[in-house]
């Protein structure tokens, strides 16, 4: 039980990271502190034995790395198709049934969402595609801080609407 315990506490601390994540109106940083938090779900869930969810969180880091970076490819197009056809290779990878669907699909969702750089974009992908399939998939593998996480990002995501305002959102920011 201490284990459980210690495992859902590492993905309590990549709850909080997320959660501060979009109170960053910057997309920079934004993607610089859900890289930490997914450094901590990446542990979590394999840590829990769910795979196909922990290796999406690696890309998911990958990803936000891309995205939070000043190298100019890392924000082309080419880098988001890399990194969504390597999320369907870690399917193929780690298929387990169409539980690992949900994981894919939520960062293939996301992925293009953060590629737009438009930060109501991003929100949306994250509030209608991301957090409903984790949910669904945090709940089958057992991930009460996953769980906790969603909640907790969509209230985000409605907070940084009314904070910035839906139609600021509509700008890009780098």
């Amino acid at each position: 039980m201490t284990d459980d315990l210690g495992i859902q506490v590492i993905g309590l601390i990549g709850t909080a990271l997320f959660f501060l994540s979009y109170q960053c109106k910057s997309n920079k940083n934004l993607f610089r502190v859900q890289f930490l938090s997914y450094l901590c779900y990446t542990m979590h869930l394999l840590l829990l034995g769910a795979v196909t969810g922990g290796i999406s969180y690696i890309l998911n880091t990958a990803r936000s790395f891309c995205l939070g970076s000043k190298l100019e490819f890392a924000h082309s197009r080419t880098a988001c198709a890399i990194l969504c056809t390597l999320q369907v290779l870690a399917l193929a990878v780690t298929w387990s049934g169409w539980i690992s669907l949900l994981p894919v699909a939520a960062n293939i969702a996301s992925t293009i969402g953060g590629y737009t750089h438009n930060a109501r974009k991003i929100r949306v992908a994250g509030m209608f595609i991301n957090s409903p399939l984790w949910i669904i998939y945090d709940i089958l593998v057992g991930s009460w801080a996953g769980i906790l996480d969603e909640v907790i990002s969509e209230c985000s995501m409605i907070l940084s609407i009314v904070r910035y305002g839906w139609k600021n959102l509509d700008e890009i920011h780098s």
